[in-house]
């Protein structure tokens, strides 16, 4: 039963509710009423009502039968006997509704063709309309003579129904859109606004995949002749297109930016904000460029239309990020929306004067935000939020108000992410401004006396545990801890139980009290609480060791996991239980982007651990390590280190699918070849790739083990093995070709011939490179990692990258040589950023873990300037790291 539409109106007081006219309709009895399409005398209004029943299930998500949807169909067609015209129009929508199977289609062709031709032209829109959502490609080419005179009817009504058509049709079929070039570009000319506009996005489709035709195309529309407020609006987009992809320079000659810029002197107001738009979302757009844009979308900031106040604060919100100053002069102007009655505007224009607001002038803000904060849902408060901490770090002096302020509103009701984004931001200041670490610390103490959310209490005593220790008095905050022991759920009192164990391990004037505190949670009602507070007790109490020193003890107690979790889980799930001890050792550090999955090729079949999803981030598989250790030949090559994501080495759909996974050992490399037969009519046998190591000196071939035999559709594995020189950092290219004994397939017994002949098959070429020889391996807290590293082991320098498109760019280039993981999200650069600071972490092989930190800055020629700083556990490493930069 369809369930009911309840609406309300906002101003109802008496909470009176109105019900949906469709409500308790049941399928079954609609088409018991669809019986009145067959009556002798039509009674128009019913069957509209019954047709709107039906579209109504449809819409709904109901479906009908094969049976049913057929008995519709043809009751619907007895319909066009009728003359009256609203009914006509539902049946066309109904006809549109049901997409008629191809041999029911010619039930209606006929009459549809004969409305196309009909002297009313409602009908003969409509009937264009229909028919193109329904016919097929053959039955197109019959009524394409009429479409095409319909492009350039007179009545704008079918005009426009044609061109619409022609959208549709385009991704149908597109050869025969493109026969009506001429018929359209005449359209674009007409008078008619909705024609032009529907004329100017169908050419722009049947171009937009030559430049080079949609450059022409802009070039000459924008001299003047679209007048279609609608249609300037398209162009103004397909211009930003043109000046994005050609990289037309801003200086000299720029006559697509004097376009843009006329288009704020037009009447229509929908053309003058996109205009606007438009030049704020120019790449390397200047200040004085984003002035007349501006003054324009200050105006309307005191218009009395909601849509264009709206329109102008949310343009002005998003320059604000990147042109800040650009934006002060509709400061007055915005602070006055602060009290709009529409929410959303109000939260677009406090966000905005946070971007833009000077050092003086936030406290005037945070008054003004008090009340304001009330009024305004959870979404629009996380935008505010997270606008304030970006004001606190660009202020840093202003702390104190801004900390008190995201005190106050966490003391206030809210929902959960509302909350978590203003701990998220409290954290953040603490840990990027070291004078807010006290008062931080204070008031994220006062909200988990009474937080609702288990996992808030979790994380700000986490972040409690870390932090505590190292202020001033650490005595101030064992209260709010031991609070959570006596008062919370299971899950907070075991994070309680480890904080308070860290505040014992690092602040030895605190060690008797703390073990009181844990002596009394050994007691507690939970497995967990007391399996806790136990290991706590023995290890700091001296009763159990895990170490020769007091280090050792507190390493292995609240040291940084050195695996991911999900890996860990993996390898446990894994291992098999037996004498041998499970060693954490081997599992994998590498961070996987997404979960191990079969590859698999259209209408191919897995090859087990071989085809493992290709991605941006390789992995150490424990079935890779299994497979190998299997081989005798590779048996002694020792622990693997790491394996990359397969390589493909042929294109799609050709005879033979080859890629090739790189395993990197200390002092070999394996590559090892996933090869699959796509030829039903071959076997192949005495599979083997022969690799010319010319191109890489530093590799000696030792081993390969070929494949015996491969059938259709069967993958399978050959390998190859090269000796490298330990500790250094070997890369060349390798080129590859498929050798193997081809022998044909009898169809029909599926029998192979005795004879065979020798045949090769030439793949890609196949490079290793330094990023071969790093893990991806994340941290979560990067400053804590940075600063727990050696300062001695740190090696700085700079680098001048040349000429690079964008700052975004260059950053995913130095990311790519390295093969490092990006830390807290520092990979994405904001647009039209002028600088950016990239952290990076991973771990290099022979185990040793490196942190870097990049600084880039781009000037205005786009020339792109680096400084490198790297940490690691040893300093030749370091210095590895440059190398691999210096030369990349």
């Amino acid at each position: 039963m369809a369930q009911p539409l309840v609406v309300k109106k906002d101003d109802d007081l008496d909470e009176e509710e109105y019900y949906s006219p469709f409500l308790g309709i049941e399928k079954g009895a609609v088409l018991q009423e669809a019986r009145v399409f067959h009556d002798p005398q039509l009674d128009a209004r019913r069957c509209c009502q019954v047709i709107t029943k039906l579209l109504y299930l449809l819409n709904q998500g109901d479906t009908f039968t094969k049976v049913e949807a057929t008995e519709v169909f043809f009751a619907t067609t007895k319909l066009f006997q009728s003359k009256d015209a609203g009914l006509r129009r539902m049946v066309y929508l109904m006809i549109k509704e049901l997409s008629p199977s191809a041999d029911e289609v010619i039930i209606v062709t006929s009459s549809l063709m004969k409305d196309m031709n009909s002297k009313t032209d409602m009908y003969r829109a409509n009937a264009i309309r229909v028919l193109c959502r329904i016919i097929d490609s053959t039955l197109l080419t019959q009524i394409e003579r009429y479409l095409k005179q319909a492009i350039v009817d007179k009545n704008p009504v079918v005009a426009s129904a044609a061109l619409v058509s022609g959208i549709y049709l385009l991704q149908t079929s597109p050869e025969v859109v493109k026969r009506w070039s001429n018929e359209v570009q005449e359209a674009v000319q007409s008078r008619a606004a909705l024609v032009q506009f529907h004329a100017l996005a169908l050419l722009h489709q049947i171009r937009q995949n030559d430049r080079l035709a949609v450059s022409k195309l802009v070039t000459s529309l924008t001299r003047g002749s679209v007048r279609s407020p609608l249609a300037q609006c398209l162009l103004i987009r397909y211009t930003s297109q043109v000046i994005r992809e050609s990289g037309v320079n801003q200086g000299g000659d720029r006559p697509f930016f004097d376009f843009l810029e006329s288009c704020l002197r037009n009447k229509a107001e929908m053309v003058i904000l996109e205009a606007a738009r438009a030049i704020t979302e120019l790449n390397g757009v200047t200040s004085r460029e984003l002035t007349p844009a501006i003054t324009v979308l200050q105006l309307f900031l005191s218009s009395s239309k909601p849509v264009l106040r709206f329109a102008a604060v949310r343009t002005l919100n998003k320059v604000a990020s990147t042109h800040p100053l650009a934006v002060t002069n509709c400061n007055i102007d915005m602070e006055s929306l602060i009290s709009d009655q529409n929410r959303s505007i109000a939260t677009l224009a406090i966000t905005t004067l946070l971007k833009t607001g000077n050092e003086s002038s936030v406290d005037r803000l945070m008054k003004q935000m008090t009340n304001f904060m009330s009024d305004i849902a959870d979404e629009f408060k996380i935008v505010v939020v997270e606008a304030i901490r970006s004001l606190c770090l660009k202020f840093p002096l202003k702390y104190r108000s801004l900390m008190n302020f995201l005190s106050n509103i966490l003391r206030e009701e809210g929902g959960f992410e509302y909350k978590k984004a203003i701990v998220d931001s409290i954290i953040i200041l603490i840990r990027d401004i070291p004078d807010a670490k006290e008062s931080g610390l204070f008031h994220l103490c006062e909200f988990i006396e009474d937080c609702e959310f288990t996992y808030l209490s979790t994380q700000i005593l986490h972040f409690l545990g870390n932090e505590g220790p190292k202020t001033s008095d650490p005595s101030k905050y064992i209260r709010y801890i031991y609070n959570r022991v006596i008062l919370e759920n299971a899950t907070v009192r075991a994070s309680a139980v480890s904080t308070l164990a860290k505040f014992g391990a690092l602040v030895d004037s605190l060690k008797p009290r703390i073990f009181v505190l844990l002596r009394r949670c050994l007691f507690d009602g939970d497995d967990e609480v007391r399996d806790r507070a136990t290991l706590y007790f023995k290890l700091l109490g001296g009763e159990a060791t895990v170490g020769e020193t007091e280090k050792d003890v507190n390493e292995f107690l609240f040291g940084s996991l050195d695996v991911p979790l999900v890996n860990l889980e993996t390898s446990l799930r894994n291992y098999e239980p037996s004498d041998v001890p499970f060693d954490i050792s081997s599992v994998s550090k590498e961070t996987k982007s997404q979960p191990l999955a079969e590859k698999k090729s259209t209408g191919k079949k897995s090859a087990g651990p071989a085809s493992a999803v290709s991605g941006p981030v390789s992995t150490v598989d424990a079935s890779y390590e299994k497979l190998l250790s299997s081989i005798p030949e590779f048996a002694d090559f020792g622990k693997l280190f790491k394996s990359s994501a397969p390589v493909e080495l042929t294109e799609a759909e050709t005879e033979y699918s080859v890629n090739v996974v790189k395993h990197i050992f200390d002092g070999h490399v394996v590559l090892q070849y996933n090869c699959t037969n796509t030829i039903p009519e071959q076997l192949l046998e005495q599979v083997v790739v022969f690799v010319d190591a010319s191109e890489a000196d530093e590799f000696l071939e030792v081993a390969s083990k070929p494949l015996e035999s491969l059938p259709y559709d069967s993958p399978g594995r050959t390998f190859v093995a090269f000796e490298k020189p330990e500790g250094v950092i070997a890369t060349g290219k390798f080129s590859n070709i498929l050798k193997f004994i081809v022998k044909e397939v009898d169809p029909s017994t599926g029998e192979a011939e005795d004879d065979g002949v020798e045949d090769e098959y030439q793949l890609e070429d196949l490079e290793i490179v330094s990023a071969d020889y790093m893990l991806k391996v994340g941290v979560s807290n990067f400053r804590n990692a940075w600063e727990s590293m050696d300062p001695e082991s740190e090696r700085v320098d700079e680098y001048g990258l040349g000429v690079r498109e964008s700052l975004a760019e260059a950053v995913s280039a130095v990311i790519s040589i390295l093969g490092m993981q990006p830390c807290e999200g520092t990979d994405v650069v904001p647009s039209n950023s002028r600088s950016h600071t990239c952290l990076l972490s991973g771990v290099f092989i022979g185990n040793v873990k490196v942190l870097v930190r990049l600084s880039f800055g781009i000037s205005a020629p786009k020339e792109v300037a680096m400084k490198l700083a790297v940490r690691s556990d040893d300093p030749e490493i370091s210095d590895k790291i440059h190398e691999i930069v210096a030369n990349g």
